[in-house]
This record gives structure tokens, C-alpha cells and sequence, in this order.
């Protein structure tokens, strides 16, 4: 029981090492623009990103069981872990390029609050695919909202729906569809390796538009090699991998509620490492998303103990 018990906590400690990850990543997604487009940023992140998986890849293979690498060498099994790469990189590639372009043409505290509604979208969108929720998710849901509205908005700042709003707003409902893809397929397959599929199917993708609309050079590639490094590294190669091995058998709102931290992370890692001071109506954000995040465990718990 204490084993079946510990997983809902490991879970959610990944998710928030994910959204922790995440929210730093603002900074290099935001100085990588300065010298490569989004769609290059992208390619070249995610790319590095499957070659990051590729040596975790093979030292895991020697950890699996026999029945595991039975299960994963049939033909079945390759097939769905195939299947699942390639709809998440889509996925993946969809959502943060719709991403990259809105924050473009609308304000940063803007782009954060839409892309993180993605946490009431997951579970209305659970309804028809009959999910259940408890209430105390749907009160975390709400709080979370608040709580983001906080932190990201300026007082007397409106949500006029723009070009960029319009793109954010896709880009949120296609990252609750990654969650949604991640959450069928991730009890069925290695995480690590479909993952690793993940980013070289977002990779290629993306590569296409850039070759095509961004003709990039090596040397604006160069010049944002950090950027790039961390983002590749980190935000995708480590950070796209703990999600996917984090919501194993989780539900998927209570995994979108922890992984829309990140806007509350990025502006404690501005307070922390720029010297950005947070008001105190930001510091109120901060504690309703947390609040939120411990609210949304109750239901889980209770469970485990029935």
C-alpha cells in the first residue's frame, strides 16, 4: 500500500521538476529569438533533444526486464510506440510553434495566461472522453485561473483577442490535446523512447517552414548556442520526457494543473535570478497556483486510502 501510495508523489514531484525546467526556458526562448526564427529554434531544440535521448535510451535497455523487452520488441509494441512518437511530435510541433509566433504579436503576462488555460481546457475536454473529475479538481482549476490572472496580468490590462491572442489560444488547446495523446499512450509504451520519437518528428517538422520562410546560417545557430543548449537539453530532452514519464497513470488534469506552475516559476526565476521584485499581487498568484496544486492532490489520496 505505502508503494502504491509513494506514486502519486513521485508523479507529481517529476511534473513539478517539469514545469520548474519550463519556466527558466522562458529566458532562453526569449534571447534565442534575437538571433534565429521560431520555426529554426524549434528544429534545432528539439533535434538536439532526441540526441540527448539516445545514450539514456541505451543504458535504460539494460535495466528492463525480460518481459519488458519482450513486450517492446513484438511487433505491437513497436507499432504503438511508433504510433505514439509520431502523434505527440505533432502535436508538440503544432502547439509550440502556434506558441513561439503568438508571443510575437502580443504581451509576454498575455501569452502566459492563455497558453496556461490549457488547465481548464484538459478536463472539459476529459468530459467527452469520459474522464471524471472531482470537485475539488474543478475548485483547483478555478483557483489556478485566478491565480494566474494574478501573475500574469497588469491591472487594467483587457484580454482583446488579437492576431496574437487568436494563435495563443490554438496553441493552448493543442498543448490539452499533447497532454490528452500523452495520457493514452504513456502506460502503453517506454516513455523515454517515444519521447525521444517525439522530438524527432517536432525536429523535422518544424524544419520544413524554417528551411523554407527562415533560411537559416550557422552562424545566428552559433550565436545562440546557449539558448539553444538548454532549451534542446533541458526543456526538451529532459524536461518532454519527465512529463511523458510523470503522467503515467495520472489523472490528466491534476498533471495539467501541476505543469501550468511554469508561468509561476518564470516569474520567481526572474524575481531570483534577474532581480525582478514580484508585487504583492503576484505573490498572491503564486499562492493560489500553489494552493491549487495541493487541493488538486486531496481527491488522490483519499482514493489510495479507500
Amino acid at each position: 500500500m505505502k508503494k502504491e501510495n509513494s506514486i502519486p508523489v513521485r508523479n507529481s514531484l517529476l511534473l513539478l521538476l517539469t514545469a520548474t525546467i519550463w519556466g527558466v526556458a522562458f529566458v532562453a526562448q526569449s534571447v534565442s529569438m534575437d538571433y534565429i526564427g521560431g520555426f529554426t529554434f524549434n528544429a534545432v531544440r528539439n533535434l538536439i533533444g532526441a540526441l540527448t535521448l539516445l545514450p539514456v535510451i541505451k543504458v535504460l535497455d539494460k535495466t528492463h526486464s525480460e518481459a519488458e523487452k519482450k513486450r517492446e520488441s513484438s511487433a505491437s509494441g513497436r507499432k504503438t510506440l511508433l504510433i505514439g512518437g509520431i502523434c505527440c511530435g505533432i502535436m508538440l510541433c503544432l502547439a509550440s510553434n502556434f506558441q513561439q509566433f503568438g508571443i510575437k504579436y502580443t504581451t509576454v503576462g498575455k501569452a502566459g495566461f492563455i497558453t496556461a488555460c490549457y488547465i481548464i481546457i484538459v478536463p472539459i475536454i476529459g468530459i467527452f472522453l469520459k474522464k471524471k473529475c472531482s470537485p475539488f479538481i474543478w475548485i483547483a482549476v478555478l483557483l489556478s485561473l485566478c491565480g494566474l490572472y494574478l501573475l500574469c496580468l497588469t491591472p487594467g490590462e483587457g484580454l482583446a483577442v488579437g492576431k496574437g491572442e487568436l494563435l495563443l489560444i490554438i496553441c493552448a488547446v493543442l498543448f490539452s490535446g499533447h497532454i490528452l495523446v500523452i495520457d493514452h499512450f504513456s502506460p502503453l509504451v517506454d516513455g523515454v523512447k517515444m519521447s525521444c520519437i517525439q522530438f524527432l518528428v517536432c525536429g523535422i517538422l518544424s524544419g520544413v517552414p524554417a528551411l523554407l520562410f527562415e533560411h537559416p546560417n550557422l552562424s545566428g545557430i552559433l550565436a545562440a548556442w546557449l539558448p539553444i543548449l538548454y532549451a534542446g537539453v533541458m526543456s526538451s530532452g529532459v524536461a518532454y520526457t519527465l512529463q511523458i514519464v510523470g503522467q503515467k497513470n495520472m489523472n490528466p488534469t491534476v498533471a495539467s494543473l501541476i505543469l501550468s506552475l511554469e508561468s509561476c516559476i518564470s516569474v520567481l526565476a526572474g524575481w531570483i535570478i534577474l532581480g525582478q521584485h514580484l508585487s504583492s499581487r503576484e505573490i498572491f498568484g503564486c499562492v493560489l497556483m500553489f494552493g491549487a496544486i495541493i487541493l488538486a492532490q486531496l481527491p488522490q489520496k483519499e482514493s489510495a486510502v479507500l
